[in-house]
């Protein structure tokens, strides 16, 4: 471990030596690397993290109510208040389908990067889907097993290859 960060001197997900035996699993946020085995109180967990998400969605939208009495009260006119009304349905409904599809496959950085403002209005999409995916399974597992076996099948394939000392090796004539 590092002094000044704590974390470890070795990366999530790297190869590590013939003690570790070969690559570690990415620990996943409220899971750490429970999510392998299901073990550490894995259940537990998904349904922390599926109350969780779901109490923090009905809060927000508690507070959207909150805004959207605002508006009301303010008179501004049904113009602004259906556009208001519909931006959020809109980019929940985006943030919604960007972070289901965050679970199967990485998203483009630079594309996340663009796409900061409205994943950020649309914040109750996001808890949402987090919400429906930890019914089945800790949100973004199925991602991280799929690498984490492949680079299990990877490392297996490089370190059965060689056995022993090559220049021991009989020669054929």
């Amino acid at each position: 471990m590092s002094d000044e960060t704590g974390t470890p001197d070795t990366p999530a997900g790297s190869t590590g030596g013939a003690a570790q035996g070969g690559p570690r699993p990415e620990p996943l946020r409220f899971f750490g690397t429970s999510w392998v085995n299901h073990d550490n109180g894995y259940a537990a967990r998904r349904a922390g993290v599926a109350v969780g998400s779901l109490a923090a969605a009905a809060a927000s939208c508690l507070v959207l109510n909150f805004a959207y009495e605002g508006i009301q009260i303010a008179d501004t006119g049904a113009f602004v208040t259906v556009l208001v009304v519909a931006m959020f349905a809109i980019c929940s409904a985006l943030a919604f389908r960007n972070t289901w599809e965050g679970f199967g496959r990485r998203h483009d950085p630079q594309r996340q990067a663009q796409l900061r403002g409205l994943l950020a209005i649309g914040f109750v999409g996001s808890l949402l889907a987090y919400f429906f995916r930890s019914l089945t399974e800790a949100p973004g597992e199925k991602l991280h097993r799929e690498e984490y076996e492949k680079a299990r099948e990877e490392y297996e394939r490089r370190s059965s290859r060689r056995t022993g000392n090559p220049s021991k090796k009989k020669r054929r004539r």
